[in-house]
């Protein structure tokens, strides 16, 4: 069954076993929602990564022209955007957030390079936190420091995700890791050989940047802690789920000493079972304990993008 076929419940399965286990935990209407905004970002980034007949740039194009018509209130025949367009409606989830995802798509077309560490933090503000900024319009969530939590989780997890696929990245002819840590580290211009076997005088450098920038993204995981009391009970359980699974693919990593030629570091399911029954108690207890408890987001870093200044 192609992914076309495919409802955005069983997407979801296929795609992230993590947040499909995540997902289940969610109150029903917000779980099914949330399913529709995965569907949505899985068919941008099937459209820009398996373009056949036409170039990545053009479905880029396609995809801001589709997003352009849903918030003009079209009804398209595909059923992922009709529905997505939905949602976008019932949720007011701004413009910014989608148009944002669209924009680190864009970077993976025009093959931008990762010069510095805030390169990299722009990159996965735009594919992750638009998603977790999404989710919480998803989850009747809106107020500012609630939202500043729930981008820090995006980034967190998304520079999970860089640690872990670094060889699958490099085999595709991408490098997120940022050039001055590699050159930090002793592996300088590697961006320039991308399309080759990843060099295995790199292996260290690479290693001990992953042990950076892992640091990095436990920070921002302690962030979005903060932000679960502004979640309802069930709601915040789900989060809560979801980022610890996902923290623990950096645990996994750790245990193989951030090995980038090892294979791709997988959770256990038992591992898995064991961390949302964590969560439930902890969540749980804060519910119990701490319900109005609120927590001010403190920005880990700033960057720059384009002329602007953002707190990350």
């Amino acid at each position: 069954m192609s992914d076309a076929t495919l409802s955005p419940r069983a997407s979801i399965e296929r795609h992230s076993k993590s947040f499909a286990l995540a997902s289940r935990l969610l109150p029903p209407r917000v779980a099914d929602r949330a399913a529709l905004v995965y569907a949505w970002c899985r068919r941008a980034d099937d459209a820009i990564d398996e373009a056949s007949a036409e170039t990545p740039e053009g479905a880029l194009s396609r995809l801001r022209g589709e997003l352009v018509a849903l918030y003009d209130g079209a009804a398209p025949d595909d059923p992922v955007l009709r529905a997505f367009g939905s949602v976008l409606r019932e949720t007011d989830i701004p413009w910014a957030y989608p148009a944002g995802l669209l924009d680190g798509m864009t970077m993976d077309v025009t093959g931008h390079r990762y010069e510095r560490l805030e390169d990299v933090l722009v990159y996965s503000y735009r594919v992750a936190s638009t998603v977790g900024l999404m989710m919480c319009h998803v989850m009747g969530v809106s107020d500012a420091a609630a939202l500043r939590h729930a981008a820090h989780l995006g980034l967190a997890m998304q520079l999970t995700n860089i640690c872990r696929d670094v060889n699958e990245d490099w085999q595709r002819g991408r490098l997120y890791l940022p050039e001055e840590l590699l050159a930090r580290h002793g592996a300088s211009g590697l961006a320039a050989e991308l399309g080759g076997a990843l060099p295995a005088t790199a292996v260290e450098a690479c290693r001990r940047t992953l042990v950076e920038l892992l640091d990095i993204a436990d920070g921002y995981y302690r962030s979005s802690d903060a932000g679960l009391p502004y979640l309802s009970w069930r709601c915040a359980l789900g989060v809560n789920a979801a980022r610890r699974i996902y923290a623990a693919i950096g645990g996994q990593l750790a245990r193989r000493r951030w090995n980038v030629l090892a294979p791709r570091a997988v959770v256990p399911k038992a591992h898995k079972l064991w961390l949302c029954a964590e969560a439930a108690a902890s969540t749980l207890a804060r519910a119990v304990f701490a319900p109005a408890q609120r927590f001010e987001a403190v920005p880990l870093h700033t960057v720059r993008h384009g002329a602007e200044l953002i707190s990350l």
